[in-house]
């Protein structure tokens, strides 16, 4: 399989490391794009690879999309922040026009705690008595908060839980409102916790990734899968999970 990276910051690199310490790699990356060869980011180009994976920064991640679909090159994207331009690129991908992957979060574990939040959720919508909140950490090098993956999270809890029609990145005593609490600390690859908190107890369940592997082997598996097929996909997709 050969690879196009765009963006070449932490997760780009942890994605590169994977694929060459392979003994016999299966992958090879043909293209690497950053900030300092951005100019190289042509159709020609990418049409030298299989497929793309996209990890760049919010205010480019859809140029790239949209690049990757004149090059007819389908593209897993990986940026957060980008989001108000996603219901444009599945349109575009429901026209035949280009083939996306796109997903808050690669960790498969990740994706093991998006199915147990909905489940948790549903139980929980009953239970009055409990006030819900979900606090995700950071490194500093963020360049978005909420991260993508407490709003995947906090979106799935609006579908079940009555009475919660939005979410909010800060403390709220509005009983419509789901707080969000983002903080940002040196060297944490992501931390992310649901809590239900009542006067009697409360319920946690929680993701702590140790380092950013776990999302690169996640993207490098979803480029895999992604080969060959048309239209948009999320994880739920390749991992057959319910929604």
């Amino acid at each position: 399989m050969k690879i196009a990276l765009l963006g070449y910051g932490k997760m780009g690199k942890t994605i590169e490391g994977i694929i060459s310490e392979t003994e016999t790699p299966q992958h090879e990356i043909v293209l690497k794009i950053d900030a300092y060869n951005i100019d190289e980011l042509t159709v020609g180009n990418l049409a030298k690879a299989d497929v793309a994976i996209e990890f760049s920064t919010p205010a480019t991640a859809f140029n790239n999309i949209l690049k990757c679909f004149d090059a007819g090159l389908p593209v897993v994207v990986g940026t957060t922040g980008w989001l108000q331009h996603l219901p444009a690129a599945k349109q575009l991908c429901q026209e035949g026009k280009g083939t996306l992957f796109y997903a808050s979060n690669y960790s498969i574990g990740v994706n093991i705690l998006f199915e147990i939040n909905r489940q948790l959720g549903a139980l929980m919508g009953k239970r009055t008595e409990y006030i819900p909140a979900i606090h995700e950490i950071h490194h500093t090098e963020k360049l978005d908060a909420p991260s993508g993956t407490a709003i995947t999270l906090a979106n799935d809890l609006l579908a079940v839980l009555p009475g919660k029609d939005k979410w909010v990145n800060h403390a709220s005593d509005y009983p419509n409102e789901l707080p969000i609490f983002s903080y940002r600390e040196p060297g944490v690859p992501g931390t992310h916790t649901v809590v239900y908190d009542s006067v009697e107890d409360t319920i946690e369940i929680k993701h702590a990734a140790h380092s950013r592997k776990g999302f690169a082997k996640g993207a490098i598996l979803a480029a895999e899968w992604l080969i060959g097929k048309k239209g948009y996909f999320e994880m739920k997709d390749m991992l057959a999970l319910t929604r």
